[in-house]
């Protein structure tokens, strides 16, 4: 019994000695590559990278890590066959981590990964859009929840309209796609903007943040340019495929076998509307129906647009605050009330729109456009809002000031803020004239339908 207990203790002793000698020349190759790679020393970090790779792959999630930044400067940095080669081994290494870390391996992401890198290399390894289309396809079906990056997000529907316009494709796949995918980056949109609205106080003012906020706030604000970005140029490669024209003889062919489904009727209502096809009668057969079979905020406002169409503008504006009052959705409901308060503007009723505008700012403080929608109209009213030349031009200092808004709650709206900022100052009073009129220190109250003050600017 002794001998056997010896022999066991003996076998334990030299397996754990084993153990930890391995996982010692593990840590020190790992160490090793590691180094390189923080030196961007990519080509002497590959051995190690390689070594390890091979032996323990198990060992740390940083192999792969390291591995991703080491083969992406291998492709960038090779021709031929050793160019596929390294690409190849890339998609290998996405399908090794899968394997060994699933937990830290999001099945949407690294597909979408794989997918955009294919695509991106697809003349080097001879892939068809047929086949980048299927990679894509089976990369959201497996798992749309991670598929978020809104670069493939764009690959992946611009080469559904590729398939479209090969006849590989029908319309309806088309504009269901589209919808599925329009309604992600939504999603997406909603995401990031609630994130980015917590770094606000309750008057909408950013508070002051740490250096690690900060860099979230910087990053969430990079996504959400990312994804207007990606939103703009997926309108633009789907272009007239979905103009009424083509829209309107779809959706009339296929309402009595969709009629009861109000996902299609909510896709429908809303396409037609963002489109301008909401003269035509069947927006309002499908707004009706989708009212019948489930009401909600979108089938409330789009009555109230109808209703105002029929010249009932009571009945109107009960429908827009019924679509408000419908939406529980902070963000849906912002969306709503931009909606109302656009509408009001293109019909020149200002105060109106105005206050629904700062209605939907309560309901996302970063919304941006809003305030640049209010510097606008105050703007286009200057010359009606004054009582001399002076008063009238000093409405621009307050239309500016709005517009100064819009960038401080978000930062992507700087450049089209700074462009509106520098238009409206240099029609308001200049220098010269605040210094010859002594006005300088002033306050204007300004009147007709803005009702606001503003100060003239000291010298």
């Amino acid at each position: 019994m002794k001998i056997r207990i010896t022999f066991i203790i003996a076998f334990l002793s030299v397996s754990l000695t084993n153990i930890f000698g391995q996982n010692q020349e593990d840590i020190q190759t790992l160490s090793i590559c590691s180094e390189y790679v923080k030196s961007k020393n990519y080509d002497a970090a590959y051995a190690p990278f390689m070594e390890l790779r091979q032996r323990n792959p198990r060992f740390n999630k940083a192999i792969f890590v390291y591995g991703e930044r080491i083969l992406k400067d291998k492709i960038k940095n090779s021709n031929g066959e050793q160019k596929v080669s390294f690409i190849k081994d890339m998609l290998k290494l996405w399908e090794e981590r899968a394997q060994y870390f699933p937990s830290l391996t999001p099945m949407g992401a690294y597909k979408a990964k794989a997918g955009q890198l294919q695509y991106d290399y697809r003349k080097d390894l001879e892939l068809s859009k047929s086949q980048l289309y299927t990679t894509f396809s089976e990369a959201y079906k497996a798992d749309a929840k991670t598929f978020t990056n809104p670069k493939s997000l764009y690959t992946y529907f611009s080469l559904v309209v590729d398939m479209y316009d090969a006849g590989n494709l029908l319309a309806q796949q088309l504009f269901n796609t589209y919808e599925i995918i329009t309604e992600k980056v939504e999603s997406e949109v909603k995401n990031f903007t609630n994130k980015r609205n917590s770094f606000l106080d309750e008057d909408g003012q950013p508070k002051e943040l740490s250096r690690i906020d900060n860099s979230r706030l910087k990053s969430y604000n990079s996504y959400l340019k990312a994804y207007a970005q990606i939103s703009s140029s997926i309108d633009t490669k789907l272009g007239s495929r979905a103009n009424c024209e083509n829209l309107i003889p779809l959706y009339q062919r296929d309402f009595e076998t969709f009629k009861n489904d109000g996902l299609w009727l909510q896709r429908a209502m809303n396409r037609m509307y963002a489109k301008g096809c909401n003269d035509d009668p069947l927006f309002v057969t499908i707004v009706e129906q989708k009212n019948n079979l489930e009401p909600n905020a979108d089938t409330s406002f789009y009555l109230g647009l109808l209703k105002e169409k029929a010249g009932q503008t009571n009945e109107a504006l009960k429908f827009y605050n019924q679509a408000v009052d419908l939406e529980t959705d902070n963000f849906a409901k912002a969306k709503i009330l931009f909606k109302i308060a656009t509408n009001f503007k293109s019909k020149s009723r200002y105060s109106q729109a105005r206050s629904y505008y700062q209605k939907a700012l309560q309901y996302n403080a970063s919304m941006g456009r809003a305030y640049l929608a209010i510097a606008a109209m105050y703007a286009k009213s200057a010359n009606s809002c004054g009582t001399d030349n002076f008063s009238k031009r000093a409405v621009y200092w307050l239309a500016a000031k709005e517009a100064a808004k819009a960038s401080r709650v978000d930062s992507n709206m700087k450049k089209n803020a700074a462009k509106s900022i520098a238009n409206f100052k240099a029609k308001a009073p200049q220098k010269s004239e605040i210094f010859s009129s002594g006005r300088a220190g002033e306050t204007i109250n300004v009147g007709c339908w803005i009702q606001r003050s503003v100060t003239v600017p000291n010298l």
